[in-house]
C-alpha cells in the first residue's frame, strides 16, 4: 500500500511579517527617545529638606552652584563670571518682565557663595529665589 507522501517544500522567511515587526519597533523607539527627559550638564547633590514644596509648571532660570575647589555658576547651563551674573540676570528680566528664577546649589557648596548668589538676585530684581531640594527620606518605621 502507497501512501501519498507530500513534496517536500523548502522552508521559507515570510519578510512582510519581520518588516512589519521592525516598522514598530523603529517607531516605538523613535517615540520613546523623543520623550526622554534631557539629563543635567552637571552632577549636582541636592541638599535634602522636609518642608519643600512642588515647583510652578513655568520653567523659570536655573542658577546652578557648583561644589569646591572650582565654585563656578552657571545661568542655564553657561558659565558666568560673579561680576556678570547681575547684568545677565538683569537682561533677561528686560526680555521677560515675567521670568522666574530658581537656585540649584550642590550641597557642598560654599554659604557664602550662595548667599552672594542671592543678593545678586535681588539687586537684579528678582524677590523670590527658590532653591531646588532633595525630599527627605522618612526614617524606617515612620508612616
Amino acid at each position: 500500500m502507497k501512501f501519498y507522501v507530500p513534496p517536500k517544500r523548502k522552508p521559507t522567511i515570510v519578510i512582510v511579517a519581520l518588516i512589519d515587526i521592525m516598522t514598530v519597533l523603529l517607531i516605538f523607539f523613535a517615540v520613546a527617545t523623543t520623550f526622554k527627559k534631557s539629563q543635567p550638564v552637571l552632577k549636582v547633590e541636592l541638599p535634602e529638606a522636609g518642608s519643600g514644596e512642588k515647583a510652578s509648571t513655568q520653567q523659570p532660570l536655573l542658577i546652578t552652584l557648583t561644589p569646591p575647589p572650582n565654585e563656578r555658576v552657571y545661568l542655564n547651563g553657561q558659565e558666568v563670571a560673579i561680576p556678570q551674573l547681575e547684568s545677565r540676570l538683569k537682561e533677561e528680566r528686560r526680555k521677560n518682565v515675567e521670568v522666574n528664577i530658581a537656585l540649584q546649589s550642590d550641597r557642598k557648596a560654599s554659604f557664602g557663595l550662595v548667599v552672594k548668589v542671592m543678593d545678586i538676585a535681588r539687586k537684579a530684581g528678582f524677590e523670590q529665589l527658590p532653591a531646588f531640594i532633595q525630599p527627605e527620606k522618612a526614617p524606617p518605621g515612620s508612616p
